[in-house]
């Protein structure tokens, strides 16, 4: 396929990478900072480079968008596209608000074309491997997730882009937050009771730095989150529970540590449990996996990655821990 890449930061820098790693070509790279623009069209031999993200999608010559953006044009410019009958790889969160996806998701279902949110953690290889294990049945019945996320944030932290919400819609909640949303939901399904609260404790901001979350399902599984940007050592964390056993999974890789993954396998006479230990050192290669998936849903016709449903119900805690501020 031919893509357009709108939005040239470190996201879409990761995601053209993965483009051309899947054998797909890139087109047109997009956005408003022109220099930006034109060094990544560099990267990608062929590629042409602009500041005009609606004439862009719109090009003949594509046949998928990937939309990198800050998160106020996450939802216009995947609508946009969508009209334009292009399929989308939009990064999470894919709107700011319930409202703006509800749109998207109207505007997609006219349009009949693949849209796939970047929830990228599902593809790292522990996150993998522990849906495998689930799925199996190696952990018996699931029965809570515990989850931490986070990172220490940088000097001029609170005048980046995130720290505005008529950018970015909220704080550390709707930034890192999404994932582990999607992480647990992944994990045990849909939360019908949502409590938790999001603070200011650190940056001097307008949105919030730390969010603590209990979030249950029908049958009262639970999953207990926090998410941080005042994780002084970055931190990803992320424990399942089971009637037969439990996953530890730790780290993403780089600052976040080597990425691995602890099956502590419950014995019948119980006390010290059987351990199985996975460690993953080698390069992120989630956003390509991702890449493969969303793919692979093209050419079948059948949804495979996560979903604009999947954001949608992020989005939902995420506004119902806003709305308790």
């Amino acid at each position: 396929m031919n893509f357009v890449i709108v939005g040239c930061g470190a996201i879409g820098q990761k995601r053209a990478k993965a483009v051309r790693a899947a054998g797909h070509s890139v087109g047109v790279v997009v956005d408003l900072d022109s220099e930006r623009a034109e060094a990544l069209a560099r990267q990608c031999p062929g590629a042409l480079h602009s500041t005009d993200w609606r004439q862009s999608v719109s090009t003949p010559a594509a046949e998928a968008v990937v939309v990198a953006t800050t998160n106020e044009w996450l939802a216009p410019v995947t609508i946009a596209a969508v009209r334009a009958g292009k399929h989308v790889i939009v990064e999470k969160p894919a709107a700011r608000t319930v409202k703006e996806i509800d749109g998207v998701i109207t505007e997609a279902r006219k349009a009949g074309v693949k849209v796939q949110v970047g929830f990228n953690h599902r593809y790292h290889p522990a996150l993998q491997m522990a849906r495998k294990l689930c799925d199996s049945g190696a952990l018996g019945p699931l029965l809570f997730v515990r989850g931490r996320y986070g990172h220490g944030g940088r000097v001029g932290y609170e005048n980046e882009w995130r720290a505005n919400p008529e950018i970015s819609g909220g704080g550390e909640l709707i930034d890192q937050g999404v994932h582990l949303i999607d992480l647990s939901r992944w994990f045990l399904g849909d939360f019908t009771r949502v409590e938790g609260h999001a603070k200011t404790y650190f940056w001097s901001m307008r949105v919030d730095d730390n969010a603590f979350l209990s979030l249950r399902t029908a049958t009262e599984q639970i999953a207990w989150l926090h998410v941080s940007c005042t994780e002084w050592k970055n931190l990803f964390s992320m424990e399942i529970y089971g009637r037969e056993g439990k996953l530890d999974i730790q780290g993403l890789g780089g600052s976040y540590g080597v990425e691995r993954i602890a099956h502590y396998r419950m014995l019948p006479s119980m006390g010290p449990p059987e351990t199985t230990i996975w460690e993953y050192p080698g390069e992120d290669q989630s956003w390509l996996l991702e890449m493969n998936d969303f793919d692979q849903a093209i050419r079948s016709g059948k949804s495979r990655g996560p979903s604009l449903s999947d954001a949608k119900s992020a989005l939902q805690v995420v506004e119902s821990i806003y709305q308790t501020v």
